[in-house]
């Protein structure tokens, strides 16, 4: 059963998990299972997502129960009138706050920009080596893109050399092995943990937030990071 954070007539927000993807995708055969299938089975009702997450990030994921809505709710993430915040573990000491003016190109070539601004709210190091080094540092920061491009904040974090813990195509190999082999974590340490919207159809302003899951939550013990 997937974690309804949110519901009423028109609209519905999960908790998704990481690991799942939004819908069938010819670039993932392997999947079995898809978020929008499996919450319209379980409310028993059309739903279509109002915007994306990437298979690997987990958190909250919104849906319209109805099309005028959908679109309406498609034109407030284009327009940038949504604040999304994201929370990552990154390896290494970010810096306080950053704000990552960095466009990014689409597939085809064309540029983008992209923007998005981070707070680091909590660093550790542990005594674990690693390489060289005889200790391993990390970050929690709290992230908030003003764009929504693809792999925006995997890409971002990467460019400023504190790339997201798990992220494969974008991250730290050597980083993501030791994980699994220190650790036994795969999933990549990326929650979308807040939206903030106008309601399309009541007018409301509306905040959700979602917490961390199990894998996520479990990394923060290992650094010490108690809620």
């Amino acid at each position: 059963m997937l974690e309804i954070v949110y519901q009423d007539d028109h609209l519905i927000a999960i908790n998704k998990p990481h690991g799942l993807l939004v819908h069938r995708s010819s670039i993932a055969n392997d999947a079995k299972e898809f978020a929008l299938q499996l919450l319209r089975d379980q409310v028993n009702r059309h739903v279509s997502p109002v915007h994306r997450l990437d298979r690997k990030t987990g958190g909250l994921l919104l849906f319209a129960f109805e099309k005028d809505v959908e679109i309406a709710m498609h034109q407030q993430f284009q327009n940038g009138e949504v604040i999304k915040k994201y929370l990552a573990i990154l390896r290494g000491y970010a810096p306080d706050s950053l704000e990552i003016d960095y466009p990014l190109a689409k597939e085809n070539g064309t540029i983008q920009d992209a923007f998005t601004a981070f707070v680091t709210l909590k660093r550790s190091e542990i005594d674990v080596a690693f390489g060289k080094h005889p200790t391993s540092r990390y970050s929690l920061v709290e992230a908030t893109p003003t764009t929504g491009r693809m792999h925006q904040l995997r890409k971002h974090f990467a460019h400023i050399f504190y790339p997201i813990i798990g992220d494969r195509k974008h991250g730290c190999n050597k980083q993501n092995k030791f994980f699994k082999e220190q650790w036994e974590m795969t999933t990549m340490l990326l929650h979308a943990s807040e939206l903030q919207f106008k309601h399309p159809v009541t007018g409301e302003n509306i905040h959700l937030k979602a917490e961390v899951q199990d894998e996520f939550r479990r990394v923060k013990q290992l650094m010490g990071w108690d809620d």
